[in-house]
């Protein structure tokens, strides 16, 4: 991201509960040109689990950006949104809802519940390397997020 000085790998935490998705967004992301490091989830309560832990061993998170699907197992991608709102340890960790979901109402909720960005995922397995470059350029090489809370 453009605001870290070092050139450390991109760690995005990925909460997916399609192997096939899961497959396909991680080829978009290392076709797209820089390093990344996955923490992939199948459901919002062990990606949930995963930060609370990086919070109590380590006072903060150590992710860049959480790629949200809406349609899990166990933890909605909605319950994790509204988890990560009402935490302030969790409340700066960018999420972008990633999910097959066109529906007015989920966009609605999900930016209700603090998404940074909504994204329908493509239905051509080849535009999948086109949302990597996509991320790639805004949320990587572009954005400038505040500093983690300590």
């Amino acid at each position: 991201m453009s605001n870290q000085s070092s050139p450390d790998p991109v760690s995005i935490l990925l909460v997916e509960d399609n192997p096939g998705d899961v497959r396909l967004i991680e080829e978009a992301f290392k076709t797209a040109g820089f390093e990344t490091v996955f923490h992939t989830f199948a459901d919002g309560g062990s990606a949930l689990d995963f930060l609370h832990e990086q919070v109590l061993c380590a006072g903060d998170v150590d992710v860049d950006l959480m790629l949200l699907d809406l349609n899990l197992p166990r933890t909605n991608g909605f319950e994790v949104l509204e988890t990560l709102k009402n935490e302030p340890d969790l409340t700066s960790l960018p999420v972008i809802v990633l999910t097959s979901s066109e529906a007015t109402e989920d966009i609605v909720r999900s930016y209700e519940l603090c998404a940074n960005a909504y994204l329908t995922k493509p239905s051509d397995p080849a535009e999948f390397a086109e949302l990597g470059r996509a991320v790639e350029a805004f949320w990587i090489d572009e954005v400038t997020l505040p500093p983690v809370p300590l």
